[in-house]
Formats: structure tokens, sequence, C-alpha cells
């Protein structure tokens, strides 16, 4: 199995930052695409940003604000979160593309989410 697990969470004030931390592992062969996924009560979970090895992709809200990096080495990934906004408020979920031995298919894990809340 592959376990992902997020952390880095927590209260932060308008303006501050944090930086959520993603690391994978268990029975991986390689890692494709990374990313960061949010859910807002009331909403649907929604991409925030991905990392592959062709580059990055954010959604339009988080543009210039976050950044997505990766460390293949510690099958680890990223996301500095600046300029928070109280609309940011949500479950960050991790998600990790994977194969698990040489030609076998890829499949889509997820972590267990961490609370992001933005509020004075």
């Amino acid at each position: 199995q592959v376990q992902l697990v997020e952390s880095g969470g927590g209260l932060v004030q308008p303006g501050g930052s944090l930086r959520l931390s993603c690391a994978a592992s268990g029975s991986i062969f390689r890692i494709y695409a990374m990313g960061w996924y949010r859910q807002a009560p009331g909403k649907q979970r929604e991409l925030v940003a991905i990392i592959t090895s062709g580059g990055t992709n954010y959604a339009d809200s988080v543009k210039g604000r976050f950044t997505i990096s990766r460390d293949n080495g510690k099958n680890a990934v990223y996301l500095q979160m600046n300029s928070l906004k109280p609309e940011d408020t949500a479950v960050y979920y991790c998600n990790a593309e994977v194969s698990r031995m040489l030609g076998s298919p890829r499949y889509n894990y997820w972590g267990q989410g961490t609370q992001v809340t933005v509020s004075s």
C-alpha cells in the first residue's frame, strides 16, 4: 500500500503564511504527479496546485501567493502559502499519482487532510 501523510496546517491571521508538507511511503516504484487539493465546508474539493516533471499548475485563486515544490528523493511535496486570505480556509489534501512496480498501472492516493484556518 501507499500512505500519504500531511503536516503543517493550523490557524493563521489574514496575510500570514503556512507551509504544508506531504510525504509518501510504502510500496512505491515511481511517483508521477503530486498535488494539493482543498475542500471548504459546503463546497466541492478543488485543485490548488499540481507538479509534474513538466512543470506546475495553479488554481487562478492562488497564483502568485502559493508555491508548490517537491523533493523526489524524499517522495515529498510541499505547498508554501503566503498572503493567506479567509477564503483559503479549508481542509487541504495531498494527492499522488503512483505506480507500485515497473509496468503497473498508475493509481491516485490521498492523504488524510490537514485543516488550514485563516482568521483574525
